[in-house]
């Protein structure tokens, strides 16, 4: 069984030390699905949704980009990154739900799984902050790593 990487041997919680590992390019892929009531998601056009506080997705993709670069202020014993890259797509899936999808790069000595859920997750928050006037009805949900690269192990969700 795989012990928690961020449990010492007394069992306090502590940050990962990753001075020993080798810098390496890495990724991450994370995706959250924001759901509207039928009426909310018919006022979607070209993709996305004027309110009185702006374009929606705009709003959103910058709301994220932003998190994602200060993932480390957020979660205690994530590592301060300087993001190579971070980009942020959101489209409506056929059933009209709202796919964010948050792609990061880094060179460095850890991964940037936690900033990609970071920039997607606050993304889809945006999203509720903005169209809560619409209605509370609102659901985020399936916030999942799709893919990681780089360092010892990577993954990849087949079925996303």
């Amino acid at each position: 069984m795989s012990k928690l990487s961020h449990i010492d041997k007394g069992n306090r919680p502590t940050m990962v030390d990753v001075s020993h590992k080798k810098a390496t390019d890495r990724t991450a892929h994370a995706r959250t699905m924001v759901e509207f009531p039928a009426d909310v998601a018919g006022r979607f056009s070209g993709g996305d949704i004027e309110t009185a506080k702006g374009p929606v997705f705009v709003t959103a993709i910058i709301a994220g980009v932003m998190a994602a670069k200060r993932t480390h202020e957020l979660i205690p014993f994530c590592h301060p990154l300087g993001l190579d890259n971070c980009k942020i797509t959101i489209e409506l899936d056929e059933k009209k739900r709202v796919v964010i999808d948050c792609h990061c790069k880094v060179h460095h000595r850890t991964g940037v799984e936690m900033e990609a859920l970071t920039g997607a997750s606050v993304a889809a928050l945006t999203v509720y902050d903005m169209c809560k006037a619409l209605s509370h009805q609102i659901t985020i949900s399936q916030t999942r790593l799709i893919s990681k690269t780089g360092g010892k192990h990577e993954y990849h969700d087949d079925s996303a």
